[in-house]
């Protein structure tokens, strides 16, 4: 058995879901984004060697192979775990295609990654707080405020209510858990070597590409999604959100993340993106939203708020999608 109808996906969806922000990311067995990047890291060593004198066209092309190995073996892999549990019972299948659903989506983790800053933020404890928005972020920690703390932690939960929710929840809609942890596997190769840098540039191209064209719709949906769950909060605004998309989303250098970004600030009535340090190196980044206010710890509340204001809409849709294809 591997076919699900509408109808058994969308409850299936649902139930991730709820296990999601009952429990988040699994600490045992070990979480399957954890084996995909084992085997991210296995075949990265054999194909895009340190002492690279490869010609950045060959390097491409072993990028490639790359990707097309990772998300290839993923898909089979939970297709065929999947479809053995069908054959042994439809119960089992249903029950391991919504786990691992839940498992491709972190709505309770990046919360609590997000409050894990909040709490010693509010208590006076830049250094912790400083230490924990490094878990979360590539930038430097070491030099920023509070206000600097804050804003790299509401830029990574909004940026993340695409990748960690939105996107795979699309996915599993259209192919259960095998297309979800397509989704997560190819979200995982962009986090491991999608970096502009002299050792990916070109070795990482592939992956990058990827992971734009397969957020794209999502990103796109996250933003409606994040005006709607600012609509009954009466401290932001829907209007300025929307404003804020159309002014600054194309700013930002990722074709999907200036989205979720600038919709937040929007709504917030805040200013994101600015001066980063990356390496010890100044970067500048697309300035998103209206600096109406200062940024303040409680921002981050705030941003945490709509993430699960999006998952809610989610489960609201697919809770009454189950009804009427029920």
């Amino acid at each position: 058995m591997i076919f699900f109808t509408l109808e058994e996906t969308l409850a299936m969806i649902c139930a991730a879901i709820i296990i999601d922000w009952a429990i988040g990311d699994p600490k045992w067995p070990t979480h399957p984004v954890i084996w995909i990047g084992r085997w991210i890291h296995y075949w990265e060593r054999k194909l895009n060697p340190a002492a690279n004198t490869m010609a950045s066209g060959t390097v491409r092309l072993r990028g490639i192979v790359l990707t097309l190995i990772t998300l290839t073996t993923t898909f089979i892999v939970m297709w065929a775990l999947i479809f053995l549990a069908g054959k042994l019972h439809p119960w089992l299948a249903y029950l391991l295609n919504t786990w691992f659903i839940s498992t491709t989506i972190a709505v309770k983790g990046l919360k609590d990654a997000a409050y894990l800053v909040y709490v010693p933020l509010t208590a006076g404890r830049l250094d912790e707080a400083r230490r924990y928005t490094g878990y979360i972020v590539g930038r430097d920690t070491d030099r920023l405020d509070e206000a600097g703390v804050a804003r790299a932690t509401i830029e990574t939960v909004a940026e993340n209510t695409v990748d960690a929710f939105v996107s795979p929840i699309v996915y599993a809609l259209l192919g259960g858990a095998p297309l979800a942890m397509l989704y997560r596997a190819a979200n995982t190769l962009d986090s491991m070597v999608g970096y502009k840098n002299e050792k990916f540039i070109d070795f990482g191209w592939a992956s990058a590409r990827t992971d734009d064209v397969l957020n794209y719709i999502p990103a796109r949906i996250t933003g409606i999604l994040i005006l709607l769950s600012a609509w009954p909060m009466k401290e932001m605004s829907v209007a300025r959100g929307w404003q804020s998309i159309r002014a600054f989303a194309g700013l930002h250098p990722s074709p999907n993340s200036g989205i979720p970004e600038s919709a937040a600030a929007g709504a917030l009535g805040i200013e994101l993106g600015g001066l980063n340090y990356y390496f010890g190196k100044p970067g500048e980044r697309a300035r998103m939203g209206w600096p109406l206010r200062p940024i303040e710890p409680r921002d981050i509340v705030r941003t945490v708020r709509l993430l699960y204001g999006v998952s809610i809409f989610c489960f609201a849709g697919g809770c009454i999608g189950w009804w009427f294809a029920g």
